[in-house]
């Protein structure tokens, strides 16, 4: 099944004022801070990073005020690191009198990459309103410019597209006020030894950091929004480092306040103007609802949520067993899409059939919390375990098929073992065979997929190719300049973006920031 946008207009959203209300008692601080940019850079060739672009200092900041720009004249400030806030800058004129606007373009960019591309080149499928980048007209200066839209950036580069020949600008005092639901002055980082490790796990703090806002966004740069599929994630890692675990609480609320009147919770949700429901809908998104609450639960031992939540989380799962036969087969269909990784290259229907048991057996766990009775989901789930040995199990090749060509691909490996359908030594033994087969990994496009199969490899007992995986995959982003992980990485395609360009592509995003929670979990 192939992801496309979803447009269901039909879609009948309720929306419970007592959950919103709870949810709106959950909204956390958002710190701001205040910071200058470090440097004046230019782009240069560099083949040992990121689309061969790095950068090169060429001055210090503060000899910015010093610096006449006429026309086609520009600048690029670095501000030493990823941000996510609202910039501002003075401007003013020298020479003769000014007698025309000045006319110029910021554009601001996470990598190197952002700054060569131009957004007329860009005709992928999403909308090119995502570029960052502004075209203003200032009719009197000397002024202090604050633009009111929040940037996710580290580099912004400013171009004089015309003042007139009379008189030149000059910038001073760049800054940007930075805002997150972390307080720096509270983060205790993992004593780690591995160098490597450690250059990983404090790229992903700052990852997951600057998209924690208002909620947890999925990406800070674009969407901006609430997607359930990064939640599970960060909720993980943020049990893991930051503990903002209201955070997580206000969005389990959001999803819960807002479902369909079938009870079908959407796979993300708009926060601002006004909370808004996408009609956007993924099999495994919601029933990771379920995932995320148990996790919370767990981490916080706040069972009192359970009376609010718990029917929610019930709904998600009634609604996907109508698409489990009596045999214990999962038949999906393409209203209701699976998502497992942007590729589409391999099959999904094993990995989604594994996913209905992960969650099916934490479901179970959440009505055993609740005194609720459970025995028919443990007869279900049993038929799916059942079902996934009979069918779908290779004897031959000691490994797990997919659809109708009997496809044997990582994503269905990885996810019988997160299933815990297999014992300790057969997952082992499984895991043993996928490494031998299908290592190294081919045809997987995001951190998110990476982070399944890198969990799968400690959870089966392959410990010492996990961390190598983790150095291998987001060390390689580190290696090519990640001050923050992405959202898309296929190390042999570098060029590769779901959207069609990487001008597009997140360059902070939720779901890449995991190897704090693998860190923490397998490795200290």
């Amino acid at each position: 099944m192939v992801f496309t946008y979803q447009i269901n207009n039909d879609v009948k959203f309720e929306h419970n004022d007592d959950l919103i209300k709870k949810a709106n008692g959950c909204k956390v601080k958002i710190f701001q801070k205040e910071k200058g940019a470090k440097q004046l850079i230019k782009l240069v060739e560099d083949k040992t990073k990121f689309d061969n672009l790095s950068i090169k200092r060429i001055d210090d900041i503060a000899n910015l005020k010093e610096k006449k720009l006429a026309k086609n004249d520009s600048i690029i400030i670095d501000f030493g690191g990823h941000n996510v806030g609202k910039f501002s800058i003075d401007i003013k004129s020298v020479g003769s009198p000014m007698d025309a606007p000045l006319f110029m373009k910021l554009k601001f960019a996470e990598m190197p990459t952002e700054l060569k591309q131009e957004a007329d080149d860009y005709n992928g499928w999403l909308s090119k309103s995502w570029i960052q980048e502004e075209y203003i007209h200032i009719d009197e200066l000397p002024c202090r410019l604050k633009l009111p839209r929040r940037y996710s950036f580290r580099y912004i580069e400013i171009t004089v597209l015309d003042t007139s020949p009379k008189w030149q600008v000059m910038f001073d005092n760049p800054k940007v006020v930075a805002c997150t639901a972390v307080d720096n002055h509270e983060i205790i980082e993992a004593k780690i030894v591995d160098e490597k490790l450690k250059q990983i796990y404090r790229v992903s703090l700052k990852t997951l950091e600057n998209c924690m806002q208002d909620v947890f966004e999925d990406g800070p740069k674009r969407d901006r929004r609430l997607w359930l599929g990064d939640l599970r994630l960060q909720a993980l890692s943020n049990y893991s480092s930051f503990k903002n675990n209201e955070l997580v609480k206000r969005c389990l609320y959001l999803f819960a306040a807002m479902t369909t009147k079938e009870g079908k919770i959407s796979a993300n949700v708009f926060t601002k103007p006004n909370y808004i429901p996408d009609d956007t809908f993924l099999f495994d998104y919601s029933l990771f609802y379920i995932s995320t609450l148990l996790n919370y639960i767990e981490q916080t031992n706040d069972i009192e949520i359970l009376d609010d939540l718990f029917n929610i989380a019930k709904r998600q799962m009634d609604i996907a067993l109508c698409y489990v036969d009596r045999e214990g087969r999962l038949n999906l269909t393409e209203e209701y899409p699976v998502f497992i990784d942007w590729s589409n290259e391999f099959d999904k229907t094993t990995s989604a059939q594994a996913i209905m048991i992960y969650t099916l057996k934490q479901f179970v766990k959440l009505c055993k919390l609740a005194n609720v009775k459970f025995e028919k989901y443990e007869d279900i789930l049993g038929k799916l375990v059942n079902y996934t040995w009979k069918n779908l199990y290779d004897p031959n090749e000691k490994m797990f098929i997919s659809g109708k060509n009997k496809e044997i691909n990582i994503a269905s490996q990885v996810w019988v073992v997160l299933a815990g359908i297999c014992n300790q030594e057969q997952a082992y033994d499984l895991i043993t065979k996928t490494i031998e087969k299908l290592f190294p990994v081919k045809g997987i496009a995001t951190p998110y997929m990476y982070h399944h199969i890198t969990e799968a490899l400690f959870i089966s007992g392959h410990k010492k190719e996990a961390i190598s995986l983790l150095k291998d995959y987001w060390g390689k982003m580190v290696d090519l300049g990640a001050d923050t992980f992405w959202e898309a990485f296929a190390p042999n395609d570098l060029t590769y973006s779901p959207y069609g360009s990487t001008l597009i592509t997140s360059f902070c995003h939720a779901w890449s920031c995991t190897p704090i929670y693998l860190i923490d979990k397998y490795v200290n």
